[in-house]
C-alpha cells in the first residue's frame, strides 16, 4: 500500500521501519518541528525524521494540519493509508477523511483504558500489571476510534516506564503490521470501545516529582518507576534536589514517615508503617549512581528527615 506515515518520537521509528521492511510504500513522512536541545540549544530534528531521511522519504513538517495548503499536499501524494503513532498533532477530519483506508493509529495502551498523550506512565504510576498497544481506526476524538487488534505486555514491579516504554514500541510495530497485513487481506474486524470502561492518561509535568513519604511505599515505588526517566522522582537532600530513578518497597516499621530507619541500603520510612529503599539516585548537577555509592560521600544518619 502507498502510506504517508505521522510521527515524531523514538516510539514511532520501530512501527516505520516495519512499514518499509514489510514491503509498503512510505511516499511521506509527517512529524513535528525540529527542537532545541541539550545545553546549547542545538536544534535537534525528531527521531522519526532522521530514520525518515536514513531511507531517503520526504519529510513534511507543518506547523498544523488544519492549512489547506498543508491539506493540498497530503492529498497530492494519493495515499491509501495514513498511519500515525504518536504524532503529537490533533487530525482534523479533512485529513483523516482523505486516504481510500482511513487512518490507523497505534496506541500504546490495551483501549479503551489509558486514552491520551501518557499511556505508558500512567499505567506504571497506577501499578498496573500488565499494559499493552492497541491498533485502531481514527476518528475525531481523543483516541476513540474503532479498535483493530491489541497485543499484550506483563509489567513487573521494577519496570520503569522508559523501559515498558522500549517494549511496547517494538510490539506495536509487530501489531501494525499484523493490522495492514489483515486490512489487505479483508479480514480486518473493527470493534466499538466502551465509553463506560475508558479512563484518561494526561501528559507528566514536573510538579508531580516531589516523593510525599506520608504514602505507603508501594505507592512511592510506583511514582519512581512511572517518572523515570522523566520527569523523574524526586527529594530535598542537602538543600539540592535529589533525583531518585530507582527504588525497591521494603520491610515494615513503624518510624515516623520520612525518616531514615536502616543505611545499607539507605531506607526511609513511609506510611502505613512501610518502608522504602533507595538504589538509583542522581544529585542535582551529577550523574546517575548507585545510591551506596552517592551517600558514601553524603552520608545520612539514622533518623535523619528526608523531605
Amino acid at each position: 500500500m502507498k502510506v504517508i506515515f505521522m510521527g515524531t518520537p523514538e516510539f514511532a521509528v520501530p512501527c516505520l521501519e516495519k512499514l518499509i521492511e514489510d514491503g509498503h510504500t512510505v511516499s511521506l513522512v509527517v512529524t513535528q518541528a525540529d527542537k532545541p536541545k541539550g545545553r546549547g540549544q542545538k536544534l535537534s530534528p525528531p527521531p522519526v525524521k532522521v530514520a525518515a531521511q536514513a531511507h531517503g522519504i520526504p519529510v513534511l513538517q507543518p506547523a498544523s494540519l488544519k492549512h489547506e495548503d498543508t491539506q493540498a499536499t497530503l492529498r497530492a501524494y494519493d495515499p491509501d493509508l495514513i498511519v500515525v503513532v504518536a504524532y503529537g498533532k490533533i487530525l482534523p477530519k479533512a485529513v483523516l477523511d482523505l486516504p481510500k483506508h482511513g487512518c490507523i493509529n497505534v496506541h500504546a495502551s490495551l483501549l479503551p483504558r489509558y486514552r491520551g498523550a501518557a499511556p505508558i506512565q500512567w499505567a506504571v504510576l497506577n501499578g498496573e500489571a500488565v499494559s499493552g498497544v492497541t491498533t485502531m481506526f481514527m476518528d475525531v476524538g481523543l483516541d476513540t476510534g474503532d479498535m483493530l487488534m491489541k497485543a499484550e505486555c506483563a509489567i513487573d514491579g521494577d519496570m520503569t516506564a522508559g523501559e515498558l516504554h522500549d517494549r511496547l514500541s517494538d510490539l506495536g510495530a509487530e501489531l501494525l503490521s499484523e493490522t495492514l497485513a489483515a486490512l489487505e487481506s479483508g479480514t480486518l474486524i473493527r470493534y466499538k470501545q466502551n465509553d463506560e470502561e475508558s479512563c484518561y492518561a494526561p501528559m507528566l509535568d514536573k510538579s508531580m516529582s516531589n516523593l510525599d513519604f506520608s504514602k505507603p511505599a508501594g505507592i512511592l515505588h510506583n511514582q519512581v518507576r512511572g517518572l523515570n526517566p522523566w520527569p523523574s522522582a524526586s527529594v530535598t537532600y542537602g538543600g539540592k534536589k535529589l533525583k531518585i530513578h530507582r527504588t525497591r518497597p521494603g520491610s515494615s516499621c513503624t518510624a515516623a514517615a520520612g525518616t531514615v530507619v536502616a543505611m545499607e541500603p539507605v531506607t526511609i520510612a513511609c506510611g502505613e508503617n512501610t518502608s522504602l529503599e533507595l538504589l538509583e539516585v542522581q544529585y542535582e548537577g551529577g550523574k546517575r549512581m548507585a545510591a551506596a555509592d552517592f551517600f558514601r560521600g553524603h552520608p545520612p544518619v539514622l533518623m535523619q528527615k528526608f523531605e
